[in-house]
């Protein structure tokens, strides 16, 4: 676990890339687990490696999503219902270990 600062947070890349890393990862592989490891693999290269992770203050965070996500999915055919849902998931994913690394996660 990382001591957070959410003045660091602004410059995330040069204070926290390491955290950034693992709760993507660790979110990544959990979506995998569970979904169809092609979609998640064409969210994860084609819309959350664009995506910007933002500190709201209370333990909270929140990504912001590159325009058109749907766009930008490669190599896989889903409707944009299931791409939702399986995105809206997967937002709420990285969030949570967002805050599991930062120690931020309420118990």
């Amino acid at each position: 676990m990382t001591d957070f600062d959410p003045e660091k947070f602004e410059d995330k890349y040069a204070n926290y890339f390491t955290e950034l890393q693992r709760a993507y990862k660790q979110a990544f592989e959990t979506m995998n687990d569970a979904y169809d490891s092609e979609l998640i693999h064409a969210i994860d290269q084609g819309i959350l490696a664009e995506s910007e992770p933002f500190y709201e203050g209370n333990g909270q965070f929140r990504i912001e999503l590159p325009e058109n996500p749907a766009d930008r999915l490669q190599g896989v055919v889903v409707d944009e219902e299931k791409l939702d849902a399986t995105l809206d998931r997967y937002l709420d994913e990285i969030e949570a270990e967002l805050q599991d690394v930062f120690g931020l996660a309420e118990d």
